[in-house]
């Protein structure tokens, strides 16, 4: 193989297409919130980020997959190609060995992911709601991704011994799925101003009394004299 076989890599070009990649990410984040997906279009997006729309075409291929890039972005909170499950956050919560410590984990990373992506999603359950079709897809996509987090969550549960025994692993993951759900979060944050820490608080002892086997109670041993 000579030199004109190998295929070019600058780490400059590299960086160079990151930053114009997260520079369409913000704009067409910003938009999405203020003036809604719909109305949101590929030309406003470019004309914000200072690049061509053929840019974000080449970067993205169409809209509805530069709403998924944004989402996983803000939902990440960063553009590192580094999935969820090996996020040290998740790492070390998985390596939790008290079952109720483990499912308050799970509450409190729920919450910094909802403190992140809530704004975008209720616009987009908005849109969907309105009968937009791309927005009702993307809904299903993320429903899909989160339903399989959820079973994680309750395989862990499930591997400690902890899981309600008249529970399916369905069923709990189900239970769990619901609870941490953006619309709990809207519901208590939003609506009746929760403040963060009540809502983590009151979705860890939510999930612990759904999914978890009630405590055994202790034994008494009777002392001879």
């Amino acid at each position: 193989m000579n030199s004109m076989d190998r295929p070019y890599h600058s780490p400059i070009r590299a960086e160079q297409a990151g930053l114009t990649r997260r520079r369409i990410i913000d704009a067409a984040h910003q938009a999405f919130l203020d003036d809604g997906y719909s109305a949101t279009t590929i030309a406003g997006i470019a004309g914000a980020a200072g690049v061509s729309a053929q840019t974000i075409y080449n970067t993205f291929g169409t809209k509805p997959a530069l709403l998924k890039g944004v989402h996983d972005v803000v939902l990440i909170g960063d553009d590192e190609p580094i999935p969820m499950s090996r996020r040290p956050e998740v790492i070390a919560m998985y390596q939790l060995t008290d079952p109720r410590e483990f499912l308050h984990g799970y509450a409190a990373l729920g919450r910094r992911l909802a403190d992140r992506i809530g704004p975008l999603m209720l616009a987009i359950m908005a849109g969907a709601a309105a009968g937009d079709a791309e927005l009702a897809e993307h809904l299903a996509t993320t429903d899909r991704e989160r339903l399989a987090g959820t079973l994680m969550v309750v395989r862990r549960v499930e591997e400690l011994g902890a899981l309600r025994p008249e529970l399916t692993v369905e069923r709990a993951r189900d239970r769990i799925w619901a609870l941490n759900s953006l619309e709990f979060w809207e519901l208590l944050t939003r609506r009746r101003r929760w403040s963060g820490d009540a809502y983590q608080e009151w979705i860890g002892d939510a999930l612990c009394e759904a999914v978890l086997a009630p405590a055994r109670p202790a034994r008494n041993r009777s002392r001879s004299v």
